[in-house]
């Protein structure tokens, strides 16, 4: 595959996708991450990942983050990982990530690549069914 076919196909793709380099800056921001966190690939390419982290995870995050560079992986491989995020106008939302450490041809780390796609509906739905299974086992177990 040439490379203007990978573009285009990462350009188009239906989820987020995302890369940061070594220095944690977005280098790469396709057409459904503006969509799902609501940056311009403008705004956003040459930003921090910090754009999107919530503030009480970027610690978390950067300590994961440089460790699967250090070790050129993630522990996370072949997973999705629901977690928050927060979009352009401050709303945090519920993203499922899934994460792939980006090597050269020679294998040296070069960055991380992230796709994401917004849950949001879904996890307040399934929060929201939790919580009236809950009232329901105690009713029943009142009763």
């Amino acid at each position: 595959m040439d490379d203007e076919v990978g573009r285009a196909l990462l350009d188009q793709a239906p989820d987020a996708v995302i890369f940061a380099g070594a220095d944690g800056l977005i280098s790469y921001w396709n057409e459904a991450a503006e969509r799902v966190f609501g940056f311009s690939a403008g705004k956003a390419v040459g930003q921090s990942l910090d754009l999107i982290i919530p503030e009480q995870f970027r610690e978390a995050h950067w300590k994961g983050f440089d460790h699967a560079l250090k070790q050129g992986d993630t522990k996370y491989r072949g997973e999705a990982l629901a977690t928050r995020a927060v979009r352009a106008d401050g709303e945090t939302i519920y993203v499922e990530l899934s994460f792939a450490i980006a090597k050269d041809r020679n294998g040296k780390v070069i960055g991380a690549l992230a796709m994401a796609r917004d849950i949001t509906v879904r996890f307040n739905r399934d929060r929201e069914m939790r919580r009236k299974l809950r009232e329901l086992e105690a009713q029943q177990n009142a009763g």
